[in-house]
């Protein structure tokens, strides 16, 4: 039997949605606070720039060793409880960034702040237990787009504070943001069904932490300490060590942070796997685009646009993510895994290209972040119901939570390939890399692209049969009605 949520529990079930897609966007003006205040606080708080990155650096790396914590413990009986702990530690943290206490006290706001990066995941296995299929699958979907689409509304947002308000102005804005969703999850959002709690895997935490630790740390300083520096390899080694201890102890555990087992569905890997080396392409698009047009046109290149301005470029992006995921799930059976993803990576690519060949204005630019949006909107459209559609319900919040983190990586890893190609390409002395340099990353970028689409059409066309459409699955795998035994998740 599956265990679900009964319409009658759900006091206030039109806002449920809206609340879930809150929290998504939370965690999205959450992340877009560190990289365009980081000049900001340098200046503010008299540390260089490589040392005010850390204000970037350590809410991704909090938020990667939490995420799959909270969502271990949420797929026990204490899902809401978590939410609400989640949303206490970014209000706490965001009150504690906008005091003037000095730069220690901000990173140790930004570190509260990236907790809640662990609160989409528990959102997405919250709309499962308590949705029909049918909204469930939507509001899947969307939530799936929330963190990636929220970066056109939060970097202009951000931008606004820091131009007019202060630096200050964004983190109690995301104080009040914060407060706000709090209310609401405590008003609307229903307590999860009952299952028994999970004993949580600490060893396992523990060596996902420091391995996370290890990785990202090394991707933040990289540049900075010497990519064959003997402390950067440490850490890589240290990284190869703990991450590999952590998938055999996952392996053998009896209850591990995450069922490492779960990836042998064919579309779980794909999802995991398109999600982190796409996620690499997209970031390093959009780390390449901020920088690019900020640029004074002294260089040269560029549009020395201030941060408003490079905000309100990406909100292409957002609309259009948004846009083709509804589009999507309006195909239908025609939404297949086999035609969506090959067709999201050759968007994005065809995105990157036109950024090689024609980014001489800020229309143009403009436009090729709405072809961008389009891309990641087909993609996160389909993975989470390849995710949904081969785990178990007791695991949804645990292996979404999986994905989350392998997002992470793929981000961390595209902003720090930028800054490396970039550098790079910067002569002894000079401020500003050449222009060269932007094609070498945006060539880098189509790379990532074109082997998220060979991973797409082999996984997906390789097999006996095609995995069905995220829509066909959803009707299978999201079927929470409380006599109807689960069926098994479909596979290729």
């Amino acid at each position: 039997m599956q265990p679900s949520i009964s319409a009658s529990a759900l006091r206030r079930p039109r806002a449920l949605v809206p609340v879930l897609v809150s929290l998504g966007m939370l965690v999205a003006v959450v992340s877009s606070l560190g990289a365009p205040l980081i000049p900001t606080i340098a200046a503010q708080d008299h540390v260089s720039v490589s040392t005010a990155q850390w204000a970037l650096t350590v809410t991704m790396l909090v938020g990667a060793v939490a995420t799959p914590v909270m969502g271990r413990l949420g797929d026990g009986p204490h899902r809401k409880n978590v939410i609400l702990t989640g949303l206490a530690a970014v209000l706490a943290g965001s009150v504690l960034a906008a005091l003037p206490l000095g730069f220690v006290w901000l990173l140790a706001g930004r570190a509260l702040q990236g907790v809640g990066m662990g609160l989409v995941p528990l959102a997405i296995a919250t709309a499962r237990d308590a949705l029909p299929p049918a909204r469930a699958r939507s509001a899947v979907a969307t939530l799936s787009l929330t963190t990636a689409a929220g970066i056109g509304l939060g970097y202009p947002i951000t931008g606004l504070f820091a131009e007019y308000l202060g630096m200050a102005a964004g983190f109690w804005f995301a104080a009040a943001t914060a407060a706000a969703a709090l209310a609401a999850t405590v008003l609307v959002v229903p307590a999860p069904p009952h299952r028994p709690a999970t004993p949580m895997d600490v060893p396992g935490g523990l060596l996902l932490a420091g391995g996370m630790a290890a990785l990202l740390i090394a991707l933040a300083e990289g540049e900075r300490w010497g990519w064959s520096s003997l402390p950067l390899l440490g850490l890589a080694a240290a990284t190869v060590i703990l991450l590999g201890g952590w998938i055999a102890h996952s392996l053998h555990a009896a209850h591990p942070l995450v069922r490492i087992r779960l990836v042998r569905d064919r579309g779980v890997l794909l999802a995991n796997l398109t999600t982190m080396v796409g996620g690499v392409g997209t970031y390093l698009l959009i780390s390449l685009v901020t920088r690019y047009v900020q640029t004074p046109t002294s260089a040269g290149y560029g549009f020395g646009a201030s941060i408003v301005v490079t905000g309100l470029l990406l909100v292409p992006f957002s609309a259009a993510s948004l846009v083709t995921g509804r589009l999507v799930r309006a195909l239908g059976s025609a939404a297949t895994p086999a035609r969506m993803l090959p067709l999201g990576c050759l968007l994005s690519l065809g995105a990157l290209v036109c950024f090689l060949l024609g980014r001489s204005s800020l229309w143009g630019i403009g436009a090729m972040m709405f072809l961008a949006g389009l891309g990641v909107g087909v993609t996160f459209a389909v993975t989470p119901g390849l995710i949904v559609g081969g785990v178990p319900a007791e695991e949804t919040g645990s292996a979404m939570s999986f994905n989350q983190v392998v997002k992470y990586i793929g981000y961390s890893t595209g902003s720090a390939l930028s800054a490396v190609i970039l550098q790079a390409a910067t002569a002894p002395g000079d401020a500003l890399p050449a222009d060269d340099g932007y094609r070498t990353a945006g060539l880098a970028g189509c790379t990532a692209f074109v082997i998220t689409g060979i991973l797409a059409v082999v996984l997906t066309r390789v097999g006996p049969r095609d995995r069905p459409s995220v829509v066909a699955a959803g009707r299978a795998t999201l079927a929470v009605a409380g006599d109807e035994p689960r069926p098994e998740p479909s596979r290729p």
